[in-house]
């Protein structure tokens, strides 16, 4: 076997050099701002916060994996890279629970919890998306020196969610509204845990703001199964109607609870809105733009 010329040093790389605006806080700070997504449900909540100070100025454009790939390589593949580099905030970049493998053995979920993924099960194209732009993120940093943020959000709910996008809590919602059975998909005994829309923007702010580079899971640990949540819609709406049993999706996550140990010693966050008190402030947005009017 041939030796080694020396050219290659096992050392780590020195970190890379921060951006003077590491220290910058974004409602302090006139930023120019990219928010891939921003048109969608969590990324408009999190364009009107980023506008509370005026001077921030805020482009709002569209991501998935692709989105992420090509971002990052632009910002390489620049004749003003090095400017940009320290012009500009430093990526963050959103992912959702389906990161964490769908029968995960830890409740809650801690954030080093290594997933073992089923590469070719129906759901793989979404999960995998996932975890190859964190992939990215992480190379893009080391090798470049770009400065990232990593969140793993879990669920969240709140006004402007696609009414008929398939999510749980705007299925029940919309169910309960117009008087159709609340389909709940077998056993129901599967759980989630539930972020209002608000509670995610500020933990993603901080996460922003702060020096962890992450990945730090954010979401609410509160834990209910579909049972209890179509219950809790069923008496808060429409006490008249159905709830149904039906078949599952394959690969549906029988468990998910975020370990948010991390996001409360490091951003110093937490949730502050439980389930209870988010759903009627969602049930408000969805009445107005199905046109329900609340029987008095």
């Amino acid at each position: 076997m041939a030796q080694s010329n020396g050219d290659h040093s096992s050392a780590a790389k020195p970190p890379p050099t921060p951006s003077p605006l590491r220290f910058s806080k974004f409602f302090q700070s006139n930023m120019r701002i990219l928010v891939t997504g921003g048109a969608g449900f969590i990324g408009s909540h999190l364009v009107d916060k980023l506008m509370e100070n005026e001077k921030n100025e805020v482009i709002v454009a569209d991501n998935y994996f692709t989105g992420s790939k090509d971002n990052l390589k632009k910002w390489i593949g620049h004749p003003r890279f090095e400017l940009i580099r320290h012009d500009v905030t430093e990526p963050l970049l959103v992912e959702v629970d389906q990161i964490y493998h769908l029968a995960c053995p830890a409740s809650p979920i801690f954030y080093k919890y290594n997933p073992v993924k089923e590469i070719i099960g129906v759901r793989s194209c979404y999960d995998e998306g996932k975890r190859v732009a964190e992939t990215l993120m992480f190379d893009y940093h080391r090798q470049h020196g770009i400065e990232i943020r990593i969140a793993r959000i879990f669920n969240t709910y709140g006004p402007r969610m696609n009414i008929d996008d398939g999510r749980v809590v705007s299925n029940f919602i919309a169910q309960a509204l117009r008087n159709e059975p609340l389909t709940v998909q077998a056993p129901g005994t599967q759980t989630r845990s539930f972020c209002y829309v608000s509670d995610m923007v500020d933990g993603l702010i901080k996460l922003m703001e702060g020096e962890n580079t992450g990945p730090i899971n954010i979401g609410n640990p509160g834990e209910f199964t579909m049972i209890e949540l179509a219950e809790n819609v069923k008496e808060l709406i429409n006490p008249k109607v159905e709830i149904k049993m039906v078949e599952n999706t394959p690969d549906d996550p029988r468990q998910r609870k975020p370990d948010i140990s991390k996001a409360r010693e490091l951003l110093k966050w937490e949730p502050k809105i439980k389930l209870k008190d988010g759903l009627p402030l969602m049930e408000e947005d969805f009445r107005l733009r199905l046109g329900v009017p609340r029987n008095n």
